[in-house]
């Protein structure tokens, strides 16, 4: 299970394994929808009426960090987390707001013009209509 092997993971990096923090990362191991801290925090505050939204962003910002978790910023007004940390793309649906992952090879990709750049991080995004929506 991704839950139990991150869990290791954050043992192995010295991480402190509260219990906000571990309900943290299970819901993202849970919930691979991409979701925003509001949803992350709506969803726990229900279990754990003492969380705090400081929580989750402190928690979030130490798992990109560590790389355990991945900022995606399709939108400008929005940052969703992504727990699948390998290599692929994201589609968002225009109309439903769901944002779905598909397999890409990132290192066949051309790009003309980068010579001589450093590339730090790679991210493909579409828009469109899903096919539920369609």
């Amino acid at each position: 299970m991704m839950f139990e092997s991150l869990k290791k993971e954050l043992k192995k990096r010295n991480i402190n394994l509260s219990y906000q923090r571990l309900k943290i990362l299970e819901y993202l191991a849970q919930n691979q929808c991409h979701p925003t801290v509001d949803q992350i925090y709506t969803d726990i505050q229900k279990s754990i009426p003492t969380l705090s939204k400081t929580t989750v962003y402190n928690t979030l910002k130490k798992l990109v960090e560590e790389g355990l978790v991945r900022v995606i910023n399709i939108e400008d007004t929005e940052s969703r987390y992504d727990i699948n940390i390998e290599d692929h793309g994201h589609f968002k649906c225009e109309n439903c707001g769901n944002i779905f992952d598909f397999s890409i090879n990132m290192d066949s990709l051309v790009c003309n013009g980068l010579d001589n750049f450093r590339i730090f991080d790679r991210h493909v995004y579409f828009k469109g209509i899903c096919p539920q929506c369609s």
